[in-house]
Formats: C-alpha cells, structure tokens, sequence
C-alpha cells in the first residue's frame, strides 16, 4: 500500500499530515506551494503520482479561502499529472456554517464549496465533525465523516474525574453531548440561549441538574469563545464544581484565546484538526491528536475495509 499511497500537505495542516504519514510508516509527498505578491497561488508537485491514490491533508482554516485554494489548485494539478483517485482530507471543514438560508437572499456556500472540490477533481472527502451533517448530501462523491468524540470521551474517562454532568451549550449540540453522556456514563443538561446577532449570545436558563457535579461542555467548534464562556459561567453560578471546556475544532478567533486563558474553566481540550500558534496556547490547553484516527482512516479506505471499524480502538469505557 505505502508505494502506492501518497499523501500530501498543504500550508495548514504541516503538522497533522507528518503526524499522519509516520502513522502510516511512509512519509510526506513533495509539493511546493508557491503565494505571488497578488495573492495568486501556485502549487508544483515534487514527484510523479501517475497511478497513485492521494491524500491531501489540509484543513480550510484561517485564512479559509487562501486554503481552499491550495486544495483546489493541487488537485487540478495531480488530475492533470494522471493520478488514479484524490481524496480531500479535510479535518476542519470551512464554510460549513453556510448550510442553508438563514435569511432572503442568502448563499448556501457550503454547497458552492462541495461543487468546487469535485470540479477540482477531488474523488472522495475525508473530514471530522461537520458543523452540519447534512452537508454531505451536497457532495456527488464519497465523505467519510469520522468523529473526534471517542478521542475526547478516552482524554476524559482516563481521569477518572467523580460526579460528572456532560453539558451542551445549546440545543443543536443536544445529540453530541447525549452520545458523550452514554460513553461515560453520566447525566446530561443543556443550557438553553439565544443568538441575538453573529457571535453574540444571551444564556436564558439550564435544562437538568449540574449542582455539585464536574461539568464538560462540549461543542464542534470554538470561535469567539461567547457562548462557551458565558455557558461556563452559568453552570458555576447554578452550583457546579469544576468545569471543563471540550471541542473539536479550536477556531479560535479575536478574543477567543484571552477568554478561554481568563475563563473559569480548569481545561480547555480540543483537537489538533486546525493547527494551533504558539501565540495561541495557554496554560488551560489541552490539545488531542486526530491523526491516528486520520491515518487509520486512509488505510481502511485503502484497503476496502469500513471506515467505521476505525473506532473501535476506542475503547473509553475501560
């Protein structure tokens, strides 16, 4: 399989896809990415792929679009160096926030984003934890959702923390925390709040019991950090001890990494799906690999195995 996987990284994701490749015991392919003074973006590959199965591993982070590009543009490239099939592993996901018509006259750039990787000649899409699941429906071609909520649920119950309440800050996150709930085996509560504006939040109030327990709240993602500071803060007004802070994706925008540092939260866990600055990190961080998860991944797709038997080397129940 390792002469004819190769896998490729992209301006984002240099770590993550090194992580993987040494996973895989094979090594990064060779690419050049290549920003004119105009913003233009070239990228030349270092070695022949004819025949070969690719992996590019970029997440469409900060800067979003300058990423997506990349992957658009080394696709095209690896279609017209022959190629057999491109998979996009794409951890972080961009533009998944616009899955739909919030408002009149609104795009749904999501499905824009899905049409332009699949003119680019991506064959298959490998991602974690979309904002929405329904996205996959906007891809003609194969996405392999995989889920960071075991290497979460693992971080947490090799803690063996006691009266644990696992909290989602809102109702759309109701199903993520309930599958964490099982996993370790606890209550769960959401807090119910209101968007008034983007990255704006009002908390109006707590569904479940979270006095005297240990509480995770849990998201996908963490932007700003609003919602889940302020979500942080009601649940130790309402009694509970200690609060832990989890995600998938640490966005972490503007006043994000002062919030989270000043927070009452004793951990802020996330994982390493979008590459973190060292400017970024704080004391309470606590970053988790995916890409194991990622290299197990390409070698079931590989290999013709179910990508859902990736799983089961989680086994946080223990």
């Amino acid at each position: 399989m390792k002469n004819k996987v190769t896998v490729f990284a992209l301006s984002a994701s240099q770590d993550l896809a090194h992580s993987i490749a040494s996973h895989m015991g094979t090594t990064v392919g060779k690419c050049d990415v290549h920003h004119f003074a105009d913003g233009e973006i070239l990228v030349e590959i270092g070695e022949s792929v004819r025949g070969k199965d690719v992996f590019i591993v970029q997440s469409t982070s900060n800067p979003v679009t300058e990423n997506l590009m990349e992957i658009l543009v080394l696709a095209d490239a690896l279609k017209r160096a022959s190629a057999n099939e491109i998979t996009a592993v794409i951890p972080y996901f961009g533009y998944a926030r616009q899955d739909r018509k919030a408002k009149p006259r609104q795009p749904i750039t999501s499905r824009l984003v899905a049409d332009l990787l699949t003119v680019a000649g991506v064959n298959r899409v490998v991602t974690i934890d979309l904002h929405a699941a329904q996205i996959q429906g906007f891809f003609d071609i194969p996405v392999d959702e995989m889920q960071a909520l075991p290497i979460i649920c693992k971080y947490f119950s090799d803690k063996n923390i006691e009266d644990l309440c696992v909290v989602s800050p809102d109702h759309g996150g109701a199903t993520r925390a309930r599958r964490m709930s099982e996993a370790l085996d606890c209550p769960i509560a959401i807090i119910d709040k209101r968007r008034p504006k983007p990255n704006a939040v009002e908390v109006m109030g707590i569904i479940g019991d979270v006095e005297g327990k240990n509480c995770i709240l849990i998201d996908d993602m963490i932007d700003t950090a609003g919602t889940i500071v302020a979500g942080a803060d009601v649940l130790k007004d309402k009694g509970a001890k200690d609060v832990y802070i989890a995600c998938t994706h640490g966005v972490l925008s503007g006043p994000a990494v002062e919030r989270l540092s000043n927070s009452i939260a004793k951990e802020v866990v996330i994982t390493d799906t979008i590459a973190i600055s060292e400017d970024k990190k704080f004391d309470k961080l606590v970053e988790l690999s995916v890409a194991q998860l990622l290299a197990h991944t390409i070698e079931s797709i590989e290999n013709n195995l179910p990508v859902s038997d990736v799983f089961t080397q989680y086994d946080f129940n223990k």
